[in-house]
């Protein structure tokens, strides 16, 4: 029995003993002592081991918490060989989903071995859902199944239309990325089979079409109605919705040279976007408005500020990719350093939280577009 173990967040003193209990635990995937030490030194509670009045460790548990989000990642879970049958897995998993229910997540999600199938069942025991599955995903080349639990009330239709994911390959490509996995989900809507994704090259002729050439920093990113335009060429359906009337990411730009040309692109989008009716709507993307968009089978991208996820004031696209009463769920093509692609993928926000992300910059502007077949 598991009486004799108590749970508690990992010391400084544990990390010999974690990392000899990692090393009998696998043999590759393993973490090092280095990221041990990284999350006991962060103070992090979500590190949390069992133990006796041995030195060595039973088993641990590892939960991260993504910044701005209301989700959680099981990271790691390690149970030593001459403990395992006797409950220690379920106490550490209790350990785990009351960690992030007190950080206030909604969901704690995991990866798995295919191959594990006495951990698949475990999960699936504790209330886990598959919700995806990533091919060679391990070192050994094993794919990875994902689970996700709800910790707070009974999942509802969480994901409205299937939208696959894709990383932007350059650092200013998010808004084409996101056109990418419209087009995809739409595709795949339509033709009842997978869509080809992408192409760089695509990516960066959209980049082309759509970029204010000049904008906050660097290379300029893009404005809805370029995305618009570059979404209609493609042909799809598109509507654009934003609350400024005029040339739009103007409040940081200093330089006149700047702002001329910024003007200029954005009189040629308008004059173009009327050219080919495209709806543009001078006012609020509600909420209610997106939550329509997903209930017929439309894609929504939206700019955010990326502010409450990374720190930095950037304006960043991002697909919606579902909804439900609580939250809405994005696709970020952005993983940030060291983040893992997962973690990017149907990322839970609240919904006030949303309605704050959605704005960007002094004038508070709030824009997107929405793509349909």
């Amino acid at each position: 029995m598991t009486d004799s173990l108590s749970l508690r967040p990992a010391q400084a003193a544990d990390l010999d003993a974690l990392t000899a209990l990692e090393e009998r635990c696998f043999q590759g995937d393993r973490l090092s002592r280095r990221s041990f030490r990284h999350w006991v030194r962060q103070g992090h509670t979500g590190l949390i081991v069992a133990h006796d009045s041995s030195t060595d460790l039973a088993g641990y548990v590892l939960v991260i918490l993504q910044k701005g989000t209301r989700l959680a990642r099981l990271y790691s879970i390690a149970i030593d060989p001459a403990q395992r049958g006797r409950g220690l897995a379920e106490r550490l998993m209790a350990a785990a989903e009351q960690y992030a229910h007190d950080q206030k997540r909604l969901y704690l999600r995991l990866e798995v071995r295919r191959d594990n199938q006495a951990a698949i069942r475990l999960y699936q025991r504790l209330g886990y859902k598959l919700f995806g599955e990533t091919a060679d995903y391990y070192e050994d080349h094993e794919d990875a199944l994902r689970f996700q639990k709800r910790l707070h009330y009974k999942p509802e239709s969480g994901e409205q239309l299937s939208i696959p994911w894709l990383r932007q390959s350059t650092d200013f490509t998010c808004g084409p990325a996101c056109l990418l996995m419209a087009r995809a989900a739409l595709g795949r809507a339509a033709q009842g089979a997978s869509a080809e994704l992408q192409s760089d090259s695509e990516e960066l002729l959209i980049w082309r079409e759509a970029t204010t050439i000049f904008m906050t920093a660097g290379h300029g990113g893009c404005h809805p109605l370029g995305l618009a335009l570059a979404a209609h060429r493609r042909g799809l359906n598109v509507e654009v919705w934003c609350n400024q009337i005029g040339p739009l990411f103007m409040d940081s730009v200093r330089d006149d040279n700047k702002k001329r040309v910024i003007e200029t692109v954005h009189r040629h989008f308008e004059h173009d976007a009327r050219e080919l009716s495209i709806p543009i709507h001078y006012g609020e993307l509600s909420a209610e408005r997106l939550d329509r968009a997903l209930e017929n089978g439309d894609v929504a991208i939206v700019l955010i500020s990326t502010w409450r996820l990374d720190g930095r004031k950037a304006p960043h696209w991002v697909v919606i990719s579902g909804s439900d009463r609580e939250c809405f769920y994005i696709h970020d093509p952005d993983p940030a350093d060291h983040q893992d692609p997962l973690d990017c993928q149907h990322v839970p926000i609240s919904r006030a939280r949303f309605e704050q992300m959605s704005r960007y910059g002094q004038a508070r502007l709030r824009t997107g577009i929405i793509v349909g077949r």
